[in-house]
């Protein structure tokens, strides 16, 4: 199964008549592969169950409440290995499909856009200006660079949606559902159209009755945006509108690129999102979590997923190893440390970052830290170094230290080099 296609419906009798034979057409044009048509039916009073199953589509009965509930409904149902949504009133015209499936090689949701440029909407003023407050209230107070978070025709990769956990119930799922994609790293691709008014019966859609919805759902994204499991928030650090944890990630990015051989071959372990990839030329980046390395491919670099505890390299694959902020998020132990120096040459270099415990700075830092962004990595810390203990560690492990540099006194970045064993 190539497609499935997810039509939520309430009432939409007459309105389906007309879209699903455009709709057969549409999908049979862009694929020889079998495809699915589902409608969701949200409890209808006429006869639009009869009509969906004589026009050749699936019926799914509605179990959880509002448009929420129709789009979790259709996934759940879905078998494709892309999901297409749209609306049932012929307001998204079935004959765009064909742009939005060109375009799906270059991201892994694409979203018939409103609100880019070339894009329009005819509906009535009111509703357009609220439509327009309420995009621009997500993305810009969510730092997201997207125009219309709240367009339904959309086409999903469905690993991006299948098992997704949705707490929304009505039409603000739309923006909770591409705001968790975006968290998970996936690539939003946004294609110019022109939305046209529904051809028969009444909108379902009431922006301000959804308001503490709205409201609600965007605190829960907030938070999401604001902590360690988006995808972005080591990049967007560096760019963040804290000035202190905006000099932090830039004075760490600037030691650690220039302590690390800008040519020879480096490995960035624990890499997140972090610009450290992008500003070596000869970097591997590895990470256990795959949210980030999905957002890092815009960096063009080799991307693996793996453990600092297996790394899959042979012996001696590196001239250089970055380590930063990993290794105070793991239990203490030799074992990575000894994975790797096992993949770097003989007299190649560690980079080491992590903060100093041993400092009465990072400790009141760091309890700053907890209460400025709540759900930051200073929740995540379990191993605490300082820096004697960490050096004695890591020189009875075959290294030798060649340099010490800190950050506003607090994080240790070290240098080391790859020695003999000691007997």
């Amino acid at each position: 199964m190539q497609i499935s296609v997810v039509i939520p419906a309430l009432n939409e009798e007459s309105n389906l008549r007309l879209l699903l034979p455009r709709l057969h057409r549409a999908i049979s044009a862009l694929t020889s592969q079998e495809y699915e048509i589902i409608v969701v039916d949200g409890g209808s009073t006429d006869s639009t169950a009869e009509a969906v199953r004589s026009l050749g589509a699936r019926v799914v009965t509605q179990e959880e409440p509002g448009y929420g509930g129709a789009l979790k409904a259709g996934f759940q149902a879905s078998s494709g290995d892309y999901v297409l949504t749209l609306d049932a009133d012929l307001s998204h015209d079935p004959d765009f499909i064909d742009r939005m499936w060109k375009a799906r090689q270059e991201a892994e949701i694409v979203v018939a856009s409103r609100y880019v440029p070339q894009g329009s909407a005819r509906m009535p003023v009111v509703r357009k200006v609220l439509s327009l407050i309420l995009n621009k209230f997500f993305t810009q107070g969510l730092s997201l660079p997207l125009h219309d978070i709240s367009s339904g025709f959309r086409l999903y990769h469905s690993s991006t949606v299948k098992g997704m956990p949705l707490e929304s119930s009505d039409f603000d799922v739309l923006e909770e559902i591409l705001i968790q994609c975006y968290a998970q790293g996936y690539r939003i691709r946004e294609v110019p159209f022109q939305y046209l008014p529904r051809r028969q019966g009444s909108t379902h859609i009431n922006l301000l009755g959804f308001g503490f919805a709205y409201l609600r759902t965007f605190r829960r994204m907030w938070e999401l945006r604001n902590s360690v499991l988006c995808a972005d928030y080591d990049d967007r650090a560096f760019d963040s509108r804290i000035p202190p944890q905006r000099y932090w990630q830039r004075k760490r990015h600037q030691i650690v690129t220039a302590l690390a051989p800008r040519d020879d071959s480096c490995l960035d372990v624990g890499c997140g999102s972090s610009r450290i990839l992008s500003s070596l030329d000869n970097v591997v980046g590895v990470d256990v979590a795959l949210r980030k390395l999905r957002w890092a491919r815009k960096y063009g670099k080799p991307l693996v997923n793996a453990s600092i505890f297996d790394l899959p390299f042979l012996d001696g694959s590196f001239d250089c190893v970055i380590s930063s902020e990993v290794i105070e998020h793991i239990p203490a132990g030799e074992e990575p440390f000894l994975e790797m120096r096992r993949v770097l040459k003989d007299g190649g270099l560690l980079v080491l970052g992590t903060p100093d415990y041993g400092r009465l700075s990072w400790r009141i830092i760091e309890g700053l830290y907890h209460r400025v962004i709540p759900g930051g990595y200073a929740d995540e810390h379990i191993t605490h170094y300082n820096k004697g203990q960490l050096v004695r560690s890591v020189e009875k492990l075959g290294f030798l230290l060649s340099d010490v540099q800190y950050v506003l006194g607090s994080e240790m970045i070290l240098l080391f080099r790859k020695s003999e064993l000691p007997p």
